[in-house]
This record gives C-alpha cells, sequence and structure tokens, in this order.
C-alpha cells in the first residue's frame, strides 16, 4: 500500500570489502613472486611492464572480490573464461594464468579473515579446475542461418570499415523493407555489438574499432525514435540507468527503448550515474520501476549498494529489474542484490515490469489458492 516500504528481499553487500580495500597492496605482493618465479618477465617488459601487471592483478582482485562477497565462484569461473580467451590472443599459455591464479589465491588467503580466505579458496579452486577445459575461442555471434544474420554481418562489415554512413543505410533500407524496431535491435544491433566484442576480446581488432562500433550504432538507434515513440503513452514511468563506474550504456539504453514501444515514458539516464542522482530521479518521475545494468562482475556491489539507497527513500519504493552479463551467470544474484527480479533481455524487461506492476487479486493477497 502507498507509504510502506516493501522488504528487502535477501542481504546486501556493501559493506567494506577486504580484497578490494587492499587490492593495491595484493596486487604488488603477487606481482613480486611472479616476477621472482619468472625472471624472465622482467627483461621482457622491464619496470613499466611490471607496472601494468600490477595494474592487471588489480582487476583479477575486483572480480575475485565480487565473486567472494556474492559466495558465487561461478562469476570468477568466468571471469578465468573471459581472461583465458584474452590472454590466448596475446600468446599467454594457460600453464601460465594458471600458475599466476595460484599465486593470487595463495597470496590474498593468509591476509583476509579466515572465512573470506575459504571463499577465495573456493573460487579460485573453482576456475582452476574449470581452466584446462575452458574454451579458447568464442564462436561468432553473427551467424547467416539467424533471422536477419545477412544485414547483421553486412552491419558489422559497415562498421569495422569505418563506414557509419553505409551502416544507417543499410538498417534505413531495412526499415523500408518492413524490419521493425525490435527486429533490428535484436537480431541486428545486438549480434552485431556482441561479435564487436568477441573481436576485440581475441585482439582481432582495437578498442578504437568497438568505441567507433558502439558510438555510431547508439546515432543510428536514435534514427529509429520517431517509430519508438510513437505508442500510445499509459501513463507509467521508469527510469532506467548504470551503475557508477559502468560504461556499457547501449544494452540498458536498449531496454529504455522496449518501454518506450510499449507506451511507458523511460527515463534513460546513461552510463556511470552516481547512485544520489538515481535516487533523485526514481523521486522526481515517480518511476514505478527502476531497471539497472551492470555488465561487469566488478560491478555487482554497486548494484546492491544503489538498491539499497533507492529502498531507504521513504514512501513506495519502484520496483526493482537488474540485467547485464553477471546476472546470466548466476541464477539467484538478481536475489542477493535485493532486486525484485531479474531480466535477461529487453524484451523479457517490459513483460516482468508489467506483471510486477499488476494489481494482485484480494484472494491472491490474502493467500488463498
Amino acid at each position: 500500500m502507498p507509504g510502506t516500504v516493501r522488504p528487502i528481499p535477501g542481504p546486501l553487500r556493501i559493506a567494506s570489502n577486504p580484497i578490494v580495500d587492499r587490492r593495491e597492496e595484493l596486487a604488488r605482493a603477487i606481482v613480486a613472486i611472479q616476477f621472482e618465479r619468472w625472471p624472465a618477465l622482467y627483461a621482457r617488459y622491464g619496470e613499466a611492464g611490471r607496472e601494468r601487471c600490477v595494474e592487471d592483478v588489480g582487476f583479477h582482485l575486483l572480480y575475485l572480490a565480487e565473486a567472494v562477497a556474492s559466495d558465487s565462484p561461478a562469476l570468477f569461473r568466468e571471469y578465468v573464461a573471459w581472461v583465458k580467451i584474452l590472454f590466448a590472443g596475446i600468446g599467454i599459455p594457460d600453464e601460465e594464468l594458471g600458475e599466476s591464479l595460484e599465486i593470487l589465491r595463495d597470496v590474498v588467503a593468509v591476509r583476509v579473515d579466515s572465512a573470506t580466505a575459504a571463499r577465495v579458496r573456493a573460487c579460485v579452486g573453482q576456475g582452476l579446475t574449470a581452466l584446462p577445459g575452458l574454451p579458447r575461442e568464442v564462436p561468432p555471434f553473427v551467424r547467416p542461418d539467424a533471422p536477419f544474420g545477412a544485414l547483421a554481418r553486412s552491419y558489422v562489415d559497415a562498421l569495422l570499415a569505418g563506414d557509419r554512413r553505409r551502416a544507417a543505410a543499410l538498417v534505413t533500407e531495412a526499415t523500408a523493407a518492413g524490419a521493425t524496431v525490435p527486429d533490428l535491435y535484436l537480431h541486428v544491433f545486438q549480434p552485431a555489438l556482441r561479435e564487436i566484442g568477441r573481436l576485440w576480446q581475441t585482439r582481432a581488432i582495437t578498442v578504437a574499432h568497438e568505441h567507433f562500433a558502439t558510438a555510431a550504432t547508439q546515432a543510428i538507434m536514435g534514427q529509429l525514435y520517431p517509430a519508438i515513440f510513437a505508442a500510445e503513452r499509459r501513463g507509467l514511468s521508469m527510469v532506467a540507468t548504470c551503475v557508477g563506474g559502468e560504461q556499457h550504456e547501449i544494452g540498458i539504453r536498449m531496454v529504455a527503448d522496449f518501454f518506450e514501444m510499449a507506451g511507458w515514458d523511460s527515463h534513460y539516464l546513461g552510463a556511470n550515474t552516481p547512485a544520489d542522482s538515481v535516487v533523485r530521479s526514481v523521486r522526481e518521475r515517480g518511476a514505478r520501476v527502476l531497471a539497472v545494468s551492470a555488465t561487469i562482475t566488478a560491478h555487482v556491489g554497486r548494484v546492491a549498494a544503489l538498491i539499497a539507497a533507492v529502498r531507504a527513500e521513504p514512501g513506495e519504493p519502484p520496483h526493482v529489474l537488474v540485467g547485464g552479463y553477471p546476472f546470466n551467470l548466476v541464477p539467484d544474484l538478481w536475489k542477493t542484490v535485493g532486486a525484485d527480479a531479474f531480466a535477461p533481455g529487453a524484451e523479457e524487461a517490459v513483460a516482468i515490469a508489467e506483471r510486477l506492476i499488476r494489481p494482485v487479486a484480494p484472494d491472491l493477497a490474502a493467500g488463498v489458492a
């Protein structure tokens, strides 16, 4: 009822994290052992390379910290899978990655409390166990047998050639031929950008290619806004945002656009939005739903903190949907961060939101079957 606050489902992990708090110290200790064990590293990379290794290990620790805080070894295993493919692209063998993870495990485990150490061993252990069987490459995301597969392939080729005009023309031509906005979002933009990401991960292209493809696609999405905003308004408001530090915004923008096409008034806040700004926007817009995206495992704790901040506000809080890569990996992670539901995609997000805001029948509310 109005004026009440729904209980937060599941524990929230917004306290200090011992791994994150000591990340610099831990990273330097790990790299010191690596360079002592493998003297050729210094000869190969020098002092500048050593500092880059400290930075890389710092990222490993961030992902480990979230897996430990969530008590989700699967999160770290999937991170190891991602790193294995990345390292394969630059010629680092699996054995070297495995030994580095063992050093990381041993250094961290003796510098944290016993409960955290047990989780560290479990998380890294699962990654090490899985490492030999993990793939060294990712299958292409653009397939000729998929819906609009040929168009998606041509779109990727145009982006890689740096030809935004050609990419935009392909979309215009497809729209004229009858392709809908959902068709383009789900079967062209989404697989195309995943393919661009795969090519970057395997070092087939540079980060400049990836940034260009994302920026070009966002501009081309803007061409479709007359159709997106054509739906009749229903008096429903939602806010869509990335958490602070999250730069991958195009997925949550697609979510906001799907809500618009369903007649909602969407308020898309973009990337790297501070929690206090999200809280204020939810209040000012009278949002019934808050959709939060995190594509990086290291940002899961920020999702929990944002949800806690939103729920701490007086009055009826919005229903909170979460989505993104970490939530696809661990089925119940959405409960851990305190959300109301998880949506694997934009279409599903709208359908789930519609169910969440639907009034509960009196007999069901009373627990009568």
